[in-house]
């Protein structure tokens, strides 16, 4: 073979290749494509083929490449070629490989010398090569001939643009010895797109058919018409060596003898000719990939961290060994329990920074959901002096009473305390199906072992309602207890003398301040509340529309700012006479509003009755009402209408109002001791006794199964899951492993330095004049072949439409098109 100046990277790179892509990883070098430029009948296909060391390139006079080839060279065990447009064959004769190279070419072009962009693709698979691209292009020619276009040359120039602008595209630049080197389309073309000659490299061809008594001596040494990388001589077969069937390996050993024996190269030979040409390119491969390595080497890393843990979990489970699968069912119970447990309590390394844990949301049905579903209850004014009114009238009968009955005050404050029964088993069902949740979500981690949790989910959820049920009768006992004995002599409850006494304050109507701190705020005023975002929901579009502002609540004023850095204040609205009240969802809003507004039909703000104040989520309203409970503003109170409400006997209205502020006196009492009561008796009912059950008594339950073995099953997922990341743990180990022999098995060269190239014209036109675009190449389906490699991206890029030359390249312009006849 005549590659061997890659032969060292070979079994590195594969190696590297092979540990990768056996678990789905890419390679990700991106090798360089090859772009090998030149004329017509200047030995470019000579020397792409002699990087595959096999001819299998068409041959003849005149154009022979008229469509580019793209070939891939892709390590494998066995040689074989296959192309994109019959992926079914395997082409093991590399005869066949020319002759289905010219019948495609025919396909396309017809058999009179046309050409098109669209591209050949073709794979070789061989042992003996590097994974690249190379690329065969079209010689550039002048003149037309046969069936191609006048502006056959620009064509031709722009094809050969789209590949070689690309960044990552090594340009051979092909030029014959028996030709103008200052006048070389090659090197000109090399120029427009590399004019820096960072990946350009002038190859010589054809110098053994220079006229005797010349020679190439000046330009293969640099100095005549230098380049940045210089040239590189290289002498190929003759037509009459091709006809001939000479080995490529028999034309090496005859291109070497030309060198040893030439008086004017024999000096330079070692860095002449086709095996120290491909010695650059390696070099050139050997650059990148080092290049490469680092974030190569970065990335593989952090995926090895990534799997570390799992791996070496895996590693230490063998599903055949019973003694395993107790172990790890062991673990597994445990590992449960912890997680349960700092769900509910917070605790743990892995706080959730995106949604509320199971422990938060209890907190929040605590201290939100349940007292505002009590004050709900107890906002009801006109319902509960109605019943007043009923209760002291049916107590007298037919008679007129001359005092209050306090029999009225037993029924109201028992009908009071039975309503509670309401919110209070809500609560208790809020917070089972919370522990519901959290129980789904720590189960739903042995998902490894299907048949461990369904058992797992089914013995804890039937455990929580079992203690939900026991918990509700708790609570409905708590309540009975009160119901069952109206303490009248509580140290807060205020008796019927104060009642009395309040009513007559009542009516006289006096402004009572507060001796003393006339004039300054009280120390509870200025602490806040509650801080955040609400929408100003009822401004009309002439004056602006519905408006975000931020919000401050203290526990006497709502203010608000235009923005968090609370600078510019945009009103301040004082909490006396406030209110609030549930205002229904549009039908085309996604907020949750509610609002506020004054009892004495006062405007709250400018000219508005009421502030209707928007949130984004039923929790955040849930809040706000909470926060507004805490500051003194109550849901809105519901005045019955009707002749109860319209007192015609003065000492009936009196005796309603005494029995109403003895309820409300000792309503407070129960109101305050439910809120503080039920948290407690569910912690300890119903979630403590949930938790003490999962760490102590669910293993028994399991193993009470009597099938602890089946428990263990792995489902067929987990199995495949289990193998590729052991599989995926070694092959980045491995992989490492061989970035670590590349790193300190190969070396860098430096670019060399820049050498004045003023001398090769670029091309750029003399006369502006304007043309059409060769037609863009059509996309190909991408390659679906067996053996695909990971580095065969490029393989379906390169065969898509290709883009345009950028426009900062100069390009030639063409000459005027004459009209035929």
């Amino acid at each position: 073979m005549g590659n061997r100046g890659m032969e060292e990277l070979i079994p590195l790179v594969n190696r590297l290749q092979e540990a990768l892509s056996g678990v789905g990883q890419s390679c990700s070098l991106h090798l360089p494509q090859i772009a090998v430029v030149g004329g017509q009948s200047a030995g470019k296909s000579s020397v792409l083929e002699s990087f595959v060391g096999r001819d299998f390139l068409p041959r003849g006079s005149g154009i022979v490449t008229r469509r580019p080839l793209i070939l891939q060279l892709l390590s494998a065990d066995t040689e074989y070629g296959e192309f994109l447009h019959c992926k079914e064959k395997n082409f093991t004769d590399f005869d066949e490989i020319r002759q289905e190279i010219e019948a495609e070419t025919c396909r396309v072009t017809g058999s009179n010398k046309g050409i098109s962009p669209i591209p050949i693709s073709l794979r070789i698979y061989s042992p003996h090569v590097l994974n690249l691209t190379l690329v065969d292009l079209p010689g550039i020619t002048k003149l037309p001939v046969g069936d191609q276009p006048a502006d056959i040359e620009y064509q031709i120039r722009d094809m050969i643009m789209q590949y070689i602008c690309k960044e990552n595209c090594l340009i051979l630049a092909v030029t014959p010895a028996n030709t103008d080197l200052a006048n070389s389309d090659a090197l000109k073309l090399a120029k427009d797109v590399d004019p820096q000659g960072q990946r350009t490299i002038g190859v010589i061809t054809k110098l053994d058919l220079m006229d005797k008594g010349t020679d190439a001596r000046e330009i293969l040494e640099n100095r005549l018409l230098p380049l940045r990388r210089g040239y590189i001589g290289v002498v190929n077969r003759s037509q009459k060596d091709i006809d001939g069937k000479k080995y490529i390996k028999a034309a090496l050993l005859a291109e070497e003898k030309f060198f040893l024996s030439h008086p004017a190269y024999r000096h330079m030979a070692a860095s002449m000719g086709t095996p120290y040409l491909q010695k650059i390119l390696n070099q050139q491969l050997t650059n990148h990939i080092r290049d490469t390595l680092p974030a190569f080497r970065s990335r593989l890393q952090n995926q090895l961290l990534a799997v570390n843990k799992e791996a070496e979990e895996y590693k230490q489970y063998n599903p055949d060994d019973p003694a395993s699968r107790t172990k790890t069912l062991l673990q597994s119970v445990q590992r449960l329990a912890v997680d349960f447990e700092k769900l509910i309590e917070g605790s743990g390394d892995k706080i959730d920074t995106i949604n509320l844990s199971g422990g938060a949301k209890i907190n929040r049905i605590f201290h939100e959901r349940f007292p505002y579903e009590l004050v709900k209850i107890e906002s009801d004014e006109g319902k509960l002096r109605q019943e007043i009114t009923y209760a002291i009238r049916n107590i007298h009968g037919v008679r007129t009473g001359l005092f209050t009955p306090d029999m009225a005050f037993e029924v109201i404050v028992k009908k009071q305390i039975t309503n509670l029964k309401g919110p209070c088993i809500q609560f208790v069902d809020l917070v089972s199906q919370e522990l519901f949740t959290t129980v789904y979500q720590c189960v739903n981690k042995l998902s490894s072992f299907p048949k461990l949790q369904d058992e797992t989910e089914k013995i804890i959820t039937t455990e929580i309602r079992e203690q939900e049920s026991k918990c509700r009768d708790q609570i409905l006992l708590l309540i009975d207890i009160q119901l069952a004995y109206i303490n009248t002599k509580h140290e807060d409850f205020i008796g019927f003398a104060n009642a009395q006494q309040m009513y007559n304050q009542s009516n006289k109507k006096i402004a009572v301040g507060i001796a003393g701190n006339q004039g300054v705020a009280p120390l509870s005023s200025l602490i806040v509340i509650r801080k955040g975002w609400l929408i100003v929901n009822n401004i009309g579009i002439m004056k602006g529309g519905a408006k975000e502002y931020w919000f401050i609540l203290t526990a006497q004023s709502l203010s608000w700012f235009k923005d968090d850095e609370e600078k510019e204040k945009k009103y301040m609205l004082p909490l006396d006479n406030l209110r609030l009240r549930d205002v229904e969802k549009g039908f085309m809003s996604s907020k949750f509003v509610f609002a506020i507004f004054n009892t004495q039909s006062r405007n709250v703000y400018k000219d508005y009755k009421s502030l209707e104040l928007a949130c984004n989520t039923q929790d955040e309203l849930d809040s706000w009402k909470a926060s507004l409970l805490r500051a003194g503003v109550y849901p809105e109170k519901v005045t019955g209408n009707g002749a109860v409400d319209s007192f015609i006997d003065p000492q009936l209205e009196r005796q309603v109002e005494t029995i109403r502020n003895l309820v409300d006196s000792y309503m407070g009492i129960i109101y305050k001791t439910i809120r503080d009561i039920m948290p407690k008796a569910i912690m300890h009912l119903m979630i403590n006794n949930v938790k003490e059950f999962i760490s102590s008594e669910l293993l028994a339950q399991l193993y009470a199964l009597g099938e602890c073995s089946a428990l263990m099953d792995e489902s067929p997922e987990q199995q495949r899951h289990r193998e590729e990341v052991l599989c995926k743990h070694t092959a980045l180990k491995e992989a490492l492993a061989v970035i670590g022999e590349i790193s300190t098995s190969t070396c860098s060269t430096p670019l060399p330095p820049p050498v004045d190239s003023s001398w090769i014209q670029t091309s750029s036109p003399k006369k502006p004049m304007t043309r059409g675009h060769a037609p863009p190449a059509p996309r190909v389906p991408a390659h679906t072949g067996r053996n695909a490699s990971p580095s065969t991206d490029g393989f379906q890029q390169l065969t898509g439409q290709f883009p345009r030359a950028p426009s900062s390249v100069p390009r030639r312009h063409p000459p005027a098109i004459p009209n035929v006849k």
